[in-house]
């Protein structure tokens, strides 16, 4: 016969009541000790296989719970923060385990929650509960192991289509506030704990949302347009529409619809977020995707502008012109006959075309036919892309050192007697300027002359004030030194030369002419051609950029300076002029030497007199 805990509702129910609590307090306090302790695990007491009918009204929670562990044979322990009263009523009498799922239900509206762990049944705040052990599921593909019932459960859900990130402001709201979601972003995946009737409805949302988008990639094949026409104008009007506009939560791209153009093959690949814009994406290329008017005559010869964005118009037309005439001289050279040479013929005359260049617009206007157009158009918008551009960096440096140095003693006198009609001389003269020694010597003393360049000492001797001696000695060591160092950069676009010139533009007399009057007055008319040349640094480049990212550089670099000494010279300034040309395969980034020129000239000269130059010590007198 079934046992039935049901008590009249009098003093006397609550006084037994309260002995049965006293009877069962020992158990329980059993537990909590065992709980601290960490000792073995505890044996859970046979439980009850008879229904039972629940009554408790405001009953201690701590009460409650033993009387449940002794019906489900479980082992339950209550934390101490646990505290309060529940009502628990039965109608008719339930299985022990229905009555435990229905304490823990109670505990749940109230707060807490039980946690199955090592044959323990914890009773904690719900707060709590996330931190102490609890089964962990897995969910991925639309399966499931979640298990039944109030027990709190951590389960992982992969996600294969929708991001995890957006999901977790839309399951929110449907978790306990005390337990976490949270995203793995490495997997796509969500951690969820929360208890286990929850996540089964939480699981069937996520299965719901996570499904494929309405198409991965569709291709529509363009009949009549060309697609780099279409592809941006049908892009602008999807993006114009209020579907594609940012949520106030913000909006994941992925859900754009994306259209791109495939030359090649002239169609286009679509990808939309759903039917409905997968449909008004369609719809607008089919409308769009229109042949153009014929003429009055049925001829299907139209004229189309390009608009260039990076090539010239000019250069571009007349590449197009010859590709064309080539094309249309392959075309007549093919043999035909009889009926196959007139249908030959006239198809090179349908599929012929011209082609014009507006340099104000930088734009192509092209008469041709449809299937002549594609044909053209493919080219040009593959001819007119954007140009690679190429930055060099030069370092051009030269050092000189020049040095010279001069010693020499000259003399000179006169011979003979006062009175002579006849004067011998007696000298030397080794290049300096001037005729006479004695008179540079005496001149100089007296200032009426420069002296030459360098140290000069000098004498002369006088008699009967005629001066009949003199000597000159010259001391003159000179040295000079360079640095040219020049950093020139340019920059110029892919196969396409360059210059920069540094320097002045110097004059150069080329001829001159000088006419003599006829008579004492006649006109003298003097004139000269003058050339003018840059003279300093050039640098030419001319870059050519190969798939792999080596460029190939064509460098023509010049130096050239005047001398100093020679700018006053009669026939004209003398000049210094380096260079080198050359054809290099450079990395990009990387530097490379174009050569240099080491040089050492050395020169000596003496000048003497035979003979007495050769003698000890007075030699060099």
């Amino acid at each position: 016969m079934p046992s039935n805990f049901s008590f009249p509702r009098t003093a006397i129910a609550t006084h037994l009541i309260a002995a049965y609590a006293i009877f069962t307090g020992a158990a329980s306090l059993f537990c909590l000790q065992s709980w601290a302790q960490t000792a073995p695990t505890p044996v859970a007491t046979p439980k009850r296989a008879e229904p039972v009918t629940l009554n408790f009204n405001n009953a201690e929670i701590e009460a409650v719970a033993r009387t449940m562990a002794t019906l489900t044979g479980r082992n339950v322990v209550v934390d101490p923060r646990v505290k309060g009263t529940l009502t628990l009523n039965t109608e008719a009498p339930v299985a022990p385990s229905a009555a435990y799922q229905q304490f823990v239900a109670a505990l749940r509206l109230l707060g807490f929650a039980v946690v199955a762990s090592d044959g323990l049944d914890k009773v904690v705040p719900e707060a709590d509960a996330k931190l102490h052990s609890a089964a962990v599921a897995s969910m991925e593909g639309g399966s499931t192991s979640t298990p039944g019932g109030n027990q709190l459960v951590t389960q992982i859900i992969r996600l294969q289509f929708e991001n995890a990130n957006n999901l977790v402001t839309v399951l929110r709201p449907l978790i306990s506030p005390n337990n976490p979601i949270n995203v793995n972003p490495g997997n796509n995946a969500l951690v969820i704990t929360d208890y286990a009737d929850n996540l089964k409805r939480v699981a069937r949302i996520v299965a719901a949302l996570d499904v494929p988008n309405a198409t991965d990639l569709e291709i529509i094949t363009l009949k009549h347009a060309i697609a780099n026409d279409i592809a941006p104008l049908v892009q602008r009007l999807l993006d114009s529409g209020g579907a594609n506009a940012p949520s106030a939560g913000g909006a994941d791209t992925s859900f754009k619809t994306t259209l791109m153009a495939e030359p090649r093959t002239n169609s286009l690949i679509l990808r939309a977020a759903n039917q409905a814009r997968l449909a008004l994406a369609k719809s607008l290329i089919e409308k769009l995707d229109q042949p153009t008017a014929q003429g009055a005559n049925g001829a299907s010869g139209n004229m189309y502008v390009v608009y260039l964005k990076n090539a010239n118009a000019t250069n571009l037309a007349n590449t197009l012109r010859a590709a064309m005439s080539a094309e249309a001289k392959t075309a007549s050279a093919t043999p035909t006959t009889g009926v196959g040479a007139t249908a030959g013929a006239a198809q090179a005359n349908s599929t012929g075309g011209q082609i014009q260049a507006d340099t104000a617009t930088n734009a192509l206007i092209i008469t041709a036919t449809e299937p002549q157009y594609r044909q053209l158009r493919a080219v040009i918008d593959k001819l007119d892309a954007r140009r690679a551009q190429v930055f060099v960096e030069s370092l051009i440096a030269e050092v000189s050192a020049d040095k010279a140095a001069e010693f020499g003693i000259q003399w000179q006198g006169a011979l003979g007697k006062a009175g002579d009609a006849t004067v011998g001389l007696l000298g030397t003269n080794f290049g300096t300027a001037g005729k006479n020694i004695i008179n540079l010597a005496t001149q100089g003393a007296a200032g009426t002359v420069a002296p030459a360049r360098g140290v000069n000492i000098g004498a002369a001797n006088q008699t009967n004030g005629v001066y009949v001696l003199g000597f000159l000695a010259r001391f003159l060591e000179e040295s000079g030194s360079g640095n040219v160092l020049s950093t020139p950069n340019l920059l110029t676009l892919d196969n396409e030369e360059a210059k920069i010139v540094i320097g002045q533009n110097v004059p150069f007399v080329t001829g001159q002419f000088t006419n003599t009057g006829g008579g004492t007055g006649g006109s003298v008319n003097p004139f000269q051609t003058i050339e003018r040349k840059d003279v300093g640094l050039t640098l030419k480049v001319k870059p050519q950029i190969s798939e792999n990212g080596t460029v190939k550089l064509a460098i023509y670099q010049e130096v050239s300076s005047v001398l100093a000494s020679t700018t006053t010279a009669t026939n004209g300034p003398t000049t210094n002029k380096r260079t080198i040309e050359s054809n290099v395969l450079v990395e990009d980034g990387a530097v490379v030497v174009l050569g240099g020129l080491l040089q050492d000239e050395y020169g000596g000269n003496q000048e003497k007199v035979p003979g007495l130059g050769d003698l000890p010590f007075f030699g060099n007198l």
